[in-house]
């Protein structure tokens, strides 16, 4: 049969039409399959979630029992970001040259062992490097949520990735519920145990897991792909699609715009190249011409969501705690009983449900790039009374508006960063901007603290609010819209906002 021809005919004498990944997507629907993908994903959310979380129990009980300064109390918390810096790479780069599933049972086996062994740590050098290695693990993150995202249609992607986000404030939860009841009865260690449950469920359940027929699409085992769609169209009790599966990438008409992205990336699959020049091939796409825009672009935005996420917590927490020494009336007396403080991480963790509940109405509804910016503008005009001494009740309000729309914009770039990115450089290119976030997390308690313990609250208000502007400025100057976009192999150069 001739290669150019459009149709085939099937044995019982049906034309067979040709379908892209996407358009088979569609037709299997979203179903019982891509729910069973979305718990475990989401299982991999709420152990990188508690894992972070645990570090504001976890430091003032050591510090305490090990009679530590301050500043080997901090480090607690700073090795895990570091971590994180190196293991949102290096995931990435396994996940998008090795597979899908090889990413993710690397992430599960360096995360539950480091996190469980930390357990029996007999002094404070043991407990910062095997609290190191959780966050080389924490850092492939971005594994789970791209993952997950190349098995949803794009009709309604958006929602569905915001409901994966759930998972983290679901995690959040669990942690501070957790330390409430296990802390002040058993301590630490029965704590680190105990929130290492989820890592060891990721990985005993990580044989269930599907590699992704996106990734197998790029790497060309068609035949693969075309077995996990019947199993999720079965699953999913759809119909499969009849006719022959072939690419979307259509080459461009102009040579000038010719995908060049493409060379050297679909041989990803072949398993020959080296760790090291996995690395340096996909920071070179990264920092390609057609990439540089959208890459520094989505490091800006990450950094100003987590500087400005942590931040805003930390303005809540040093506001409400009277602890500070300008003399100016504290929003409340903070009782100092360690069950206090457990109620109080408990309840502010609520804080970003609604933030979630409004990402999920309007992601699919006006967009990536307007909710984003929408978002960030709310975040603003939230912080921007407490220029000036506000009452009690009004400033907790504004605080907690504030959290509500910069949880929504973290949530929603978390959506955006996987869709812009081709599938070869997907995981590579969302964990490195995670990367940076960690970044913005690790400086801001340097601005957030000091600043507002040092009676300069105002400029502390001042600074978040130009990243917040910089981080909104940065939203509208992307290059285009992925609302109900196809995900791509390579860099589609022609689409407009």
């Amino acid at each position: 049969m001739d290669n150019n021809d459009e149709v085939e005919n099937n044995e019982d004498g049906h034309l067979d039409q040709m379908y892209t990944l996407d358009e088979a997507l569609s037709v299997v629907g979203f179903g019982r399959f891509q729910v069973m993908v979305l718990c475990y994903a989401g299982l991999g959310s709420i152990a990188e979630a508690m894992e972070v979380m645990i570090l504001s129990f976890v430091g003032p009980a050591v510090k305490s029992e090990w009679g530590l300064s301050s500043t080997q109390e901090s480090l607690i918390t700073t090795v895990v970001f570091a971590g994180m810096l190196v293991g949102a790479y290096s995931w990435g780069i396994i996940s998008d040259y090795y597979g899908r599933r090889k990413g993710l049972v690397s992430v599960a086996v360096v995360t539950t062992i480091s996190a469980f062994l930390s357990t029996f740590s007999p002094n404070y050098v043991t407990l910062i490097i095997l609290r190191m290695f959780v966050g080389v693990g924490l850092g492939g993150g971005p594994v789970y949520s791209s993952w997950f995202l190349e098995f949803v249609p794009a009709q309604k992607r958006g929602t569905w990735m915001v409901i994966f986000s759930t998972f983290w404030s679901v995690g959040t939860i669990l942690e501070a519920s957790l330390a409430w009841i296990i802390m002040p009865k058993l301590g630490w260690r029965w704590l680190l145990a105990l929130s290492s449950i989820p890592s060891f469920a990721a990985l005993i359940f990580y044989r269930f897991a599907t590699e992704s027929p996106r990734y197998l699409y790029m790497i060309g085992k068609i035949s693969d792909v075309n077995n996990i769609l019947r199993k999720m169209a079965t699953v999913n009790q759809t119909d499969f699609p009849s006719g022959l599966l072939v690419s979307d990438e259509v080459p461009e008409r102009d040579e000038e715009f010719a995908p060049v992205e493409r060379i050297g990336l679909l041989s990803s699959g072949s398993n020959k190249v080296s760790f090291f020049e996995a690395g340096i091939s996909s920071v070179i796409v990264l920092f390609s011409s057609r990439l540089l825009k959208t890459t520094l672009l989505l490091w800006v935005v990450y950094f100003g969501n987590a500087f400005a996420y942590y931040g805003i917590i930390l303005l809540t927490s040093e506001m409400s705690s009277g602890q500070s020494e300008c003399g100016s009336t504290s929003l409340n007396s903070k009782n100092s009983d360690d069950a206090s403080l457990y109620r109080d991480v408990f309840i502010t963790s609520f804080a970003e449900l609604p933030g979630l509940v409004l990402s999920a109405i309007i992601v699919d509804y006006i967009g990536r790039k307007r909710s984003m910016a929408l978002l960030y503008f709310f975040s603003f005009i939230f912080l921007l009374p407490l220029l000036k001494h506000q009452n009690e009740f009004l400033t907790t309000g504004l605080l907690f508006g504030a959290r509500m729309c910069v949880i929504g914009t973290f949530t929603i770039a978390g959506i955006y960063c996987p869709e812009i990115y081709p599938t070869a450089v997907r995981t590579t290119g969302y964990g490195v901007a995670s990367a940076v976030g960690r970044i913005g997390g690790m400086i801001c308690p340097l601005v957030a603290v000091q600043l507002v313990t040092g009676c300069h609250s105002v400029p502390a208000i001042v600074f978040f609010e130009v990243v917040i502007i910089l981080s909104g400025i940065s939203v509208m100057l992307f290059p285009f819209e992925t609302k109900g976009r196809k995900l791509t192999d390579t860099v589609d150069v022609c689409s407009s906002s």
